[in-house]
This record gives C-alpha cells, sequence and structure tokens, in this order.
C-alpha cells in the first residue's frame, strides 16, 4: 500500500491531493441534511464524477466520499449497520476511475470523526472507537483503497483510536487534523502537540498534517509550527478555498483559483509534501493548483508577513503555541 505513494513523491517531490466533497456533492444536488454515503450506492455516477473530475484537473491522489462513513455517524440516517458496506462502495468505485487513468493514482479511504465524544467528556471510550474505525477500514480495504487517510480530526485520543484500528489491519494511513480554534483543534490541540502526538503512536503514519480549518493562510502557520516542531515524516496541506460567506441562499467559498495556485507553491515552500484542498475547493482551483505546482521551482519557506500579503489576515492573533504571530492586515484575498 505504501509504495505507490512514496514512489510518486520521490518521482515529484510533492502530490498533489483533491479538493472538496461536501462543496462538489451539494453543487451536484446533495441536500442539507443527507448523507453523502449514501450517493455510493443511489448515485453512483455522481461520485464516479467527483473522482474523475479530481483526476482530470491533475490530481494525484483523491478521497473517496466515506468521510462520515463510520457506524457513529452513519446511525443517524438509520444506517448504523451499513459503514463497512458503504465504505466498500465508495473506495471500488475510486479504484475502477483509479485503474482506468493512465498514470498512477492514489485512492484514499477518508475516515472522519465519530461525531462522538471521548471519556472522559463524553461515553465513547477508546476501544469503542477502535472497533468503529476498524470496521469502516475494513470496507475500504476491501474496496480497493491504496491507503487509509483519518482527517478533520480534532481529538489526540480518537487520533490514536483511528491509528490502533488501522494498525489491527496492517494497512497504509496518513493522518490530518484541523486547526480552528485561534490555532489550536477544537479539542485544544497544538501544532506541537500533533507532531508530538504522532512520534508516540505505535503504528505510524505515511505522513500527517492539517485540513480544513478557517483558511490557507492559518493553515500554512500551522504547516510552519510542525516544521518548527522538528516533525520528521511528510507533511500534508489541504486548505479551504478561502473563507465561506453567504451568499444567495448557499456558502460561497472567496478564495480564486489564482489565490489557491499561490497557496498550494507557497504550501510546498512551507515544506509540505501532500497539498490540496479542502472545503470550497472545486477542480478549477485543483488545475491551478497543479500548474502553479508544476511551474514554479521549490523556494524558501514563507515568512507570515509574506503569507498574509499574499493570502490574507490570520483568523487569530495567535498560532496557539504561545508565540507571537504577524500582525493583522487587511485582507488582499479576491472574490471567488
Amino acid at each position: 500500500m505504501s509504495e505507490k505513494m512514496l514512489s510518486l513523491l520521490a518521482n515529484q517531490g510533492f502530490l498533489l491531493a483533491d479538493g472538496a466533497t461536501g462543496t462538489n456533492l451539494f453543487n451536484m444536488g446533495l441536500e442539507a441534511g443527507e448523507a453523502p454515503e449514501m450517493w455510493n450506492e443511489q448515485h453512483p455516477d455522481r461520485i464516479r464524477s467527483l473522482y474523475q473530475n479530481a483526476v482530470d484537473a491533475g490530481s494525484d491522489m483523491f478521497l473517496t466520499n466515506s468521510f462520515g462513513g463510520n457506524a457513529s455517524r452513519l446511525k443517524l440516517h438509520d444506517a448504523g449497520s451499513r459503514s463497512r458496506e458503504l465504505s466498500r462502495i465508495a473506495a471500488e468505485i475510486g479504484r475502477d476511475v483509479a485503474d482506468k487513468t493512465d498514470r498512477p493514482i492514489i485512492v484514499a479511504g477518508s475516515m472522519g470523526p465519530t461525531g462522538d465524544l471521548m471519556v472522559p467528556m463524553g461515553d465513547l471510550t477508546f476501544e469503542a472507537a477502535v472497533e468503529i474505525f476498524e470496521e469502516q477500514a475494513t470496507g475500504l480495504i476491501e474496496g480497493g483503497a491504496d491507503l487509509l487517510w483519518v482527517e478533520t480530526m480534532s481529538d489526540p485520543q480518537e487520533f490514536a483510536a483511528a491509528a490502533e484500528a488501522i494498525g489491527n489491519l496492517g494497512a497504509s494511513w496518513c493522518g490530518t487534523m484541523s486547526f480552528d480554534t485561534a490555532g489550536r483543534s477544537m479539542m485544544g490541540v497544538t501544532s506541537a502537540a500533533l507532531v508530538e502526538l504522532v512520534k508516540t503512536l505505535k503504528y505510524q503514519p505515511l505522513g500527517f498534517g492539517a485540513n480544513c480549518g478557517v483558511g490557507a493562510s492559518d493553515l500554512l502557520r500551522t504547516v510552519l509550527g510542525f516544521v518548527e516542531a522538528g516533525a520528521e515524516l511528510p507533511l500534508i496541506a489541504k486548505g479551504n478555498a478561502g473563507i465561506p460567506k453567504f451568499h444567495d441562499g448557499h456558502i460561497h467559498y472567496d478564495g480564486t483559483p489564482e489565490l489557491m495556485g499561490e497557496y498550494a507553491v507557497m504550501a510546498r515552500n512551507c515544506g509540505a509534501k501532500i497539498i490540496g484542498g479542502c472545503c470550497g475547493t472545486m477542480p478549477d482551483h485543483l488545475r491551478a493548483m497543479r500548474t502553479a505546482l508544476d511551474n514554479q521551482p521549490l523556494g524558501q519557506a514563507p515568512s507570515l508577513e509574506e503569507i498574509t500579503a499574499k493570502l490574507g489576515a490570520f483568523s487569530s492573533d495567535s498560532d496557539g503555541t504561545g508565540e507571537p504571530a504577524a500582525p493583522r492586515r487587511k485582507s488582499r484575498r479576491r472574490n471567488g
């Protein structure tokens, strides 16, 4: 499982991941409150298009439509017993798309948080979380995922539980947390704390990093935090396409393809090896990111001032570690 990713990284020096799942599916007709994972069975043609659009835009890898495909989340849609099955279908569609492409494509099995609070703040035990993640991971592996992709985590215990579950199956994996609260995850994890957490895991990921969060500027500040903390594994940057705005009845992200091209190059210069987009990132954004990464050489890590000058102001003055951040300045982000 790991050889394809490591080979591509060695040959290119970076990997372009995919963009948004939810934003793209809403554009295809997904309604608020629907479980996207049900579309794996109900609308496989649309899920195939989601994957194919990322490949056609230049992505080296894409995440399966299984983010909320664990039993805990699916029970909210009366489908708690279908985690393994729906996850398998998500990966099977992806495997077919990848195998029909004339270049290597990595199918990454997406695994999001359970949505439940872990003991002692909630009722979810570590052992139960491992069982939930192992069930979903089994389905993704059966469907042909090249590796597993734990994403948008905020609780270190839950991150560790997913790692143990995947380790029980002997699969390769990557993991990201979302740093959306003044440079910290919702449960208070800093960039430096994630670096230390990863070092303690018995079953190591191929790479780790940050996804989603607030905006591209904040995410790059987090990546710089990983580097400062001595991260040794390949780093992941999967930031949102700008900042969400409510317009004409729906959420619109204001990041242009040009801005996301700038973000991709800066992410690589910050130290990220696997670069993609999260919420709001569409195929046009990915094409711009691919072009920028292919045509601009690796440069020096940008300063915080350079990041905000190109991508817009940070959402908070703190990066979560206690170190002073660059002063706020007026955003130069263009409306998308």
